[in-house]
């Protein structure tokens, strides 16, 4: 899918460097769905799904859910957009595990976009790393290293309001375009359009620090009081004295971490599911031992919405810390790394584990998995 380049050869030329365009990447690909299915996941709960119109020279956005029937009073020139196709979609999984030479911890989700003829959501960057696969129909995509990054006035998304295209082409069934962070692009149906956008997160130092903070505020605890039996009369009862100052920064100068710290931070906030997303409980769960019995026979598969990670000496699923200790590490990191394992016999740990994540709905049977 990278044409003439290795995963290696890509990732040292292209990766956060320079755009690539691939033609051919996936050969006979003409998407994972039509249009009325990506209309009907709009409408779920559990999905996120937005609708961009431009009307009268003015960009406007509405989140989903959506109704079948706000599709029918739509203005000429409109797009939609749905994110995590691959917590809903079996194929959209396969499509992802096509990318696995970069790591699952990067890996944000995939988004498809139908626009008819002529439309898009106007000039724009991202933060983070994609690659733009085309599916149904052709789109015209203009790209741009150099670009003001002055906005669009009051539109609901950060579209530029000076584009210059540096360069273009039209991206046919299969076709797919690789993009790194902060290149500006521009993409434009020609006739019915369906792109599959797989996107991988870089979040800002920022974020990551406020939530590190976060993290230790969870984890932390620091013994004792704010004590002052040497307290002295002050000039200024109002006056947050030196002497208050110097013990607080003694106390807070005592808060370190250390790298095992970082990581289970890393683990815990990469493999957190996103807000909107939920677990379901099989509705008529087997008993333990019918579990092992039939993932004996027939394997065992994370649920299309679960991130499993490991680092070191833990597991982290779902935004929860476990200890690898005693447990099967070999079949557990499979399972991390494949998304599947057939045929598992394991200890009585291991086992115990499995179903308990069985029961919560981060694991399925591999033969049941829709």
């Amino acid at each position: 899918m990278l044409g003439d380049l290795t995963p290696s050869e890509f990732l040292r030329e292209y990766w956060q460097k320079k755009p690539l365009l691939i033609r051919g990447a996936f050969p006979g690909f003409k998407g994972l769905l039509d249009r009325e299915e990506l209309i009907g996941l709009s409408c779920l709960d559990g999905a996120q799904s937005r609708i961009v119109t431009f009307e009268k020279g003015k960009w406007s956005l509405r989140d989903g859910p959506f109704r079948k029937k706000d599709f029918a009073k739509l203005p000429e020139r409109w797009t939609l957009l749905v994110q995590g196709i691959n917590h809903f979609l079996k194929d959209g999984g396969k499509l992802l595990s096509n990318f696995d030479f970069i790591p699952h911890a990067r890996l944000d989700d995939l988004m498809v976009s139908y626009a008819p003829d002529g439309c898009g959501v106007g000039p724009h960057f991202d933060s983070y790393d994609v690659f733009l696969l085309q599916g149904l129909g052709s789109r015209r995509w203009q790209i741009s290293s150099n670009c003001e990054m002055a906005l669009v006035p009051d539109a609901p998304l950060r579209i530029l309001k000076h584009f210059e295209p540096e360069a273009e082409w039209v991206l046919e069934p299969g076709d797919m375009l690789y993009l790194p962070p902060k290149y500006a692009h521009n993409g434009i149906a020609v006739g019915e359009s369906m792109t599959y956008s797989i996107g991988f997160r870089a979040p800002s130092y920022q974020e990551l620090a406020t939530q590190f903070l976060i993290h230790l505020q969870d984890n932390l605890e620091i013994p004792g009081m704010y004590q002052d039996p040497d307290l002295e009369i002050q000039d200024h009862p109002a006056e947050i004295g030196k002497k208050m100052i110097g013990k607080v920064k003694k106390a807070i100068d005592a808060i370190t971490w250390k790298e095992e710290d970082i990581e289970h931070f890393l683990g815990i906030y990469l493999s957190e599911p996103k807000p909107h997303l939920f677990f379901d409980p099989p509705r008529r769960p087997l008993s333990k031992k019918r579990f092992l019995e039939e993932v004996e026979k027939e394997g065992v598969r994370l649920d299309l919405r679960s991130q499993l990670l490991f680092a070191m000496d833990h597991l982290y699923v779902n935004g929860e810390m476990i200890p690898f200790s005693n447990l099967d590490r070999s079949l557990l990191k499979d399972l991390a790394d494949r998304r599947f394992v057939e045929s598992v016999e394991t200890d009585e740990e291991t086992s115990s584990l499995l179903y308990r994540w069985y029961s919560e709905g981060y694991v399925c049977i591999g033969g049941n998995h829709d």
